[in-house]
């Protein structure tokens, strides 16, 4: 079977080019931040095995150690190596790819044929373009220049010119709806009334959250909502220019007779909130506006307006996409399960709970504009609302099942803070349980979090095991971590 692989957009605004729809699924990424969880789509491993935790260099994004011990075992390079795929990829790869410490752009990543590689992270203009290990500059002009369109037609011409003789893999990743939210020119007067979902956590106070949500000032003001909403409508501007990219992407497929043999995925890598529990706007937060992305799948064998309840995390796709191609998942380490039968998998059968981690950061110094807050934040907004720390480090098992959808989480902090939510009830996570939840749950959640921070492989897929001698204790979840500067706390 070919392989297609779009996405990485954050939100979604029509993906059917086709008129037909696809199997819908509710997916989760292992940790809310780009270069993270862009490493676990590519290696199918949750942060603690692929060991990129942050956006920078030193927390190993596009790294010398990434290239030499994970880039070799991304599915990309099992499907190159060792299934046939000619496989292509064009756009944004992982945040500091093109870093002169770390190889530049001459550097191509193992498992593609053809490379198309953004230097850095997200532009629109004057950026550049790894071309198979050769610097492409662009500059300012909308009719060369506008990546998300350079992007689709080198991804027509792929198609176009690629051999017939041999299945393809292609990954697209446009920037859009990253910032700078630089729409094309025609679509930048669009949603001029749009305004971001004014949903029950909307500008109000997290009271029973960790220390950093508590922070924010509530009301929002005015200029905070303001500065939001006009995010949200430019974000959406953005991503009509993506909705045209899987327009021709499918019509090529189709005029080449090829769409039918063809599997589509278009997923992202994180989500973002704008105004829950009055933060103006980021990603990095355990909740679901953060780590829920869509995903939506079309292809052979999937039946047309499909949506199942099975909880779907990103470290699933490769394998996934393994099982598409016929490769046998088990023979690789990675932690996540091929949902391609998910259609016809039963919930008695698929994995019950799922690991979210996230490694807080700040600045050893304090914000000038803000120093009552002290050093240990960062992302700080004019009125000193922060969306980031040190302290902001968190780890959460997720359960879902037919017996229950709950959320546990703990914080590497002072306190180890513990936040739950029962999903089921209170799906905008406006009321913590810590305090209130049968100790029995907490006792096991709080166990089956520490054995998936330390599962690998095979591990990381099976329910677990709760011993009946087992003592609720926080404390032990971060034991081992590193010391770093704690960041501000507050009572």
């Amino acid at each position: 079977m070919n392989g297609v692989y779009e996405g990485f957009s954050r939100e979604m605004n029509g993906v059917h080019a086709d008129g037909s729809v696809l199997l819908c699924l509710p997916q989760f990424v292992a940790s809310p931040l780009c270069c993270p969880s862009r490493a676990s789509i590519l290696t199918g491993k949750y942060p603690h095995n692929h060991h990129v935790i942050n956006n920078t260099l030193e927390g190993n994004c596009s790294s010398t150690a990434w290239q030499k011990t994970q880039e070799p075992k991304t599915f990309p390079a099992l499907l190159q190596a060792y299934a046939g795929y000619q496989t292509f990829y064009a756009g944004k790869y992982l945040n500091q790819y093109g870093n002169p410490d770390a190889g530049g752009v001459e550097h191509v990543p193992l498992g593609w044929d053809y490379w198309v590689g953004l230097e850095r992270n997200s532009r629109y203009y004057n950026y550049t373009l790894s071309v198979n290990g050769k610097p492409k500059k662009h500059g300012g002009n909308y009719s060369e220049d506008y990546l998300t369109d350079v992007l689709t037609n080198m991804s027509l011409d792929f198609l176009q010119y690629k051999s017939n003789y041999r299945p393809f893999f292609m990954m697209v990743s446009p920037p859009a709806p990253h910032a700078p939210w630089t729409a094309a020119p025609q679509y930048q007067d669009r949603f001029k009334d749009l305004k971001a979902p004014r949903d029950p956590n909307f500008n109000v106070h997290g009271k029973d959250k960790h220390w950093l949500i508590r922070q924010a000032k509530t009301p929002m003001t005015n200029s905070s909502i303001q500065l939001l909403d006009d995010a949200y409508r430019k974000r959406w501007r953005t991503l009509l220019s993506v909705d045209d990219l899987v327009e021709k992407v499918v019509k090529r497929l189709e005029v080449r007779g090829e769409l039918e043999n063809t599997y589509i995925i278009f997923t992202s890598d994180n989500g973002y909130h704008t105004g829950q529990f009055s933060l103006p706007l980021d990603k990095r937060q355990l909740y679901e506006s953060d780590i829920r992305v869509p995903l939506l799948i079309r292809g052979p064998n999937i039946k047309p307006n499909q949506t199942t309840g099975l909880a779907v995390q990103n470290v699933d796709l490769g394998p996934t996409i393994l099982d598409m191609a016929g490769y046998n998942v088990n023979k690789t380490a990675m932690d996540g399960m091929s949902f391609l039968s998910a259609g016809s998998v039963n919930s008695t059968t698929w994995r019950t709970d799922f690991l979210v981690e996230y490694e807080g950061e700040g600045s050893n110094v304090a914000d000038p504009a803000c120093p009552l807050l002290g050093p240990g934040v960062s992302e700080c907004f004019p009125d000193c609302v922060c969306e980031d720390s040190f302290n902001n480090t968190y780890a959460c098992v997720r359960t879902v099942a037919p017996s229950a959808d709950i959320q546990y989480c703990e914080f590497d902090d002072n306190e180890v803070f513990v936040e739950v939510y029962n999903m089921t009830v209170d799906p905008y996570q406006l009321s913590n349980l810590a305090k209130t939840i049968d100790q029995e749950v907490l006792e096991k959640m709080n166990h089956r979090l520490m054995m998936l921070q330390s599962c690998s492989g095979q591990s990381c897929r099976t329910p677990g095991v709760y011993d009946a001698r087992y003592t609720f204790d926080p404390q032990l979840m971060f034991s081992n971590r590193r010391q770093r500067i704690s960041g501000p706390r507050r009572a």
